[in-house]
């Protein structure tokens, strides 16, 4: 499959680039981004071709990935699904639910395969963990925590980018977050509650279709010591703790990549496809109005 990348930030240069220069499926055709300068670069580094004209590039591929920050990628992705391309995007689809529908409407009626790339949902021993604890059933109540410092004083992160420092830990790692909840406790019939705690942290509340409650706790913020992400749940089989580890992102992606191969196969969505996007944003979305409300 013949793929483009757009973006050129970390993301882009440390994950997306390498992995589908070295895919064995895939033919990375070129890279186009915002800073013309940047996609030189970043093509050059990996031999093929920068592209100064976004349109250019969704002529020339099968298949695009989007390493851009949300608003931009939901705009882009538009036009590469009209253009034909099957999706590979990143999370969140968009911080909008207006832009994360169009998104979804577009890949469904151009009739392309899409996968957001929730990276715990790609990484082998945690997928395997989501499976079996949403086949046993029986929860009462979840908690999710994903805590970072990429926008805490003390970090030189790559990864503080404006977008993040706009949109905070809600979007950046709430997605990762709802990605392992949603599959094992079911959908979110209420956002029953949300509050700010220090710097960008914010604790969400949530009421699932099946019955149980969850509770997230997110942050950019945090101090280094205290970064770290866990999920554990409660029910009739006990207690349940998601697998930790150093996830290896770069094998993950790789494993997105051959999903979104797989979908465009044989035309089945996949579990994580860009309607699931949606249902995040629409989720997360009612949480940011709680946050509004209670700010006031």
């Amino acid at each position: 499959m013949r793929i483009g990348l757009l973006g050129t930030g970390p993301w882009a240069r440390m994950v997306h680039a390498p992995v589908l220069a070295a895919h064995d499926e895939l033919d990375l055709v070129g890279v186009w981004g915002r800073r013309p300068e940047a996609a030189k670069e970043l093509a050059g580094r990996h031999g093929t071709r920068p592209y100064d004209d976004v349109d250019a590039l969704l002529a020339d591929v099968d298949a695009v990935a989007v390493a851009l920050p949300p608003d931009v990628q939901a705009q882009v992705a538009v036009r590469a699904a009209g253009a034909g391309c099957h999706l590979l995007l990143d999370k969140p689809v968009a911080t909008t639910v207006a832009g994360a529908r169009a998104v979804v409407r577009a890949a469904d009626r151009a009739g392309v395969a899409s996968v957001v790339f929730f990276t715990s949902r790609f990484v082998p021993e945690a997928d395997a963990w989501i499976a079996e604890q949403a086949g046993g059933g029986g929860w009462f109540t979840g908690h999710a925590e994903w805590l970072g410092d990429v926008l805490h004083a003390a970090s030189d992160s790559p990864f503080g980018t404006p977008w993040r420092g706009e949109k905070g830990a809600l979007w950046d790692v709430g997605p990762h977050a709802l990605s392992v909840l949603l599959p094992v406790l079911g959908d979110v019939r209420r956002v029953s509650a949300a509050a700010h705690g220090p710097g960008d942290t914010v604790h969400v509340v949530l009421a699932h279709a099946d019955g149980a409650s969850s509770t997230l706790t997110l942050s950019l913020t945090a101090p280094p010591a205290a970064a770290g992400a866990g999920v554990e749940l409660r029910g009739t089989a006990g207690v349940r703790r998601l697998p930790q580890g150093d996830a290896d992102a770069g094998r993950a992606f790789a494993r997105a990549a051959e999903a979104l191969l797989g979908a465009a196969r044989d035309g089945r969505p996949h579990p994580c496809d860009a309607a699931f996007g949606l249902r995040v944003t629409e989720i997360l979305a009612d949480a940011e109005t709680l946050l509004a409300d209670t700010a006031r």
